[in-house]
């Protein structure tokens, strides 16, 4: 009996945090605390420290619950053919969040944008004819991606690529894109 009401506590309070990831933007774990969660579990806050002891714990539980909800297998073994499917799912996923705030940029980083963004659409004219323009717009928006610092910075930071390797992917994968996109195959192919 004493397992089961521990279980069904442990029951609430992960899925009060689920809660509150759902409430913000899919990046956003600041509103994750034992306070918050207690609250929403109707949890004495010392009861959230007695089965989590640090908030990381907390947290990976919560995120466990998500990938779970997100029908996401555990990621160990998983195969070469099961990545875009996996992805996929998340992304689904992902999508029912708020999307947030859109990050500050300040007048020339954000004309700066505007300029990469109109070339890569007018590069890609010449040879998507017969595209929608939603498929071009993707098409051109996977290069815009990888041009982006983030794809450059996680390479280096979370790959721990040096950047020349981390350069090397990003202008291989483009030529993949650029690759398919000469051969007519579109985002929908």
């Amino acid at each position: 009996m004493r397992r089961q009401r521990a279980s069904e506590t442990v029951e609430r309070i992960v899925s009060a945090g689920s809660e509150l990831v759902h409430e913000g933007p899919v990046w956003d774990w600041r509103g994750v605390t034992f306070q918050a969660v207690a609250e929403r579990a109707g949890v004495n806050e010392r009861t959230v420290y007695r089965h989590f002891p640090n908030e990381r714990e907390l947290r990976d539980a919560v995120m466990q619950r998500l990938q779970k909800e997100a029908g996401i297998p555990t990621l160990e073994g998983m195969k070469l053919e099961e990545i875009a499917e996996i992805t996929e799912r998340t992304l689904a996923y992902v999508s029912t969040f708020p999307s947030g705030e859109p990050m500050p940029q300040d007048a020339t980083q954000a004309e700066a944008d505007k300029r990469r963004r109109e070339a890569l659409l007018n590069a890609l004219v010449p040879v998507t004819a017969g595209w929608s323009e939603t498929d071009r717009a993707t098409a051109a928006a996977m290069f815009d991606v990888l041009w982006g610092i983030g794809a450059y910075e996680r390479l280096v930071k979370i790959w721990g690529l040096d950047p020349a390797e981390a350069t090397r992917g990003v202008t291989w994968v483009m030529r993949l894109v650029e690759t398919a996109v000469r051969q007519g195959r579109g985002p929908g192919d």
